[in-house]
């Protein structure tokens, strides 16, 4: 089974992902196969460069071809990406201080990201 992650409640990346889905991707035993994984709000702190969970998922993300894409909205809001408001939704904010392989985008560009390899179950934490 694909899934992909939403991590959209305060602090669902340090806890939920952080304690529990990157120790199991990690170990090759989490039992899904994750395609991608779409951060909201303060869940994209964890995303920075130099931020221990961000290091371990960026690299856990390109060995096992999984999307990192942080809302762009919240991308701006927070510093963390090169754009402002009137292009948020068209793909043209980028992500600016965050770990290897991360994307800034909104829904339009999480549907085509994961057009190639669409999850069987989208779960939102």
């Amino acid at each position: 089974m694909k899934v992909a992650y939403v991590f959209a409640t305060d602090m669902s990346a340090t806890y939920k992902l952080g304690k529990m889905i990157l120790p199991q991707l990690e170990q090759g035993v989490h039992g899904a196969q994750v395609v991608g994984m779409m951060f909201f709000d303060d869940n994209l702190y964890v995303l920075r460069k130099g931020d221990p969970i961000g290091e371990r998922l960026a690299k856990v993300a390109k060995a096992q071809n999984i999307l990192l894409m942080v809302c762009d909205r919240c991308a701006v809001e927070r510093d963390l990406g090169e754009g402002d408001f009137t292009q948020c939704g068209f793909g043209q904010v980028k992500a600016k201080g965050l770990v290897e392989g991360v994307v800034a985008g909104c829904f339009p560009q999480l549907y085509e990201a994961l057009a190639g390899s669409p999850p069987d179950q989208v779960i939102t934490l």
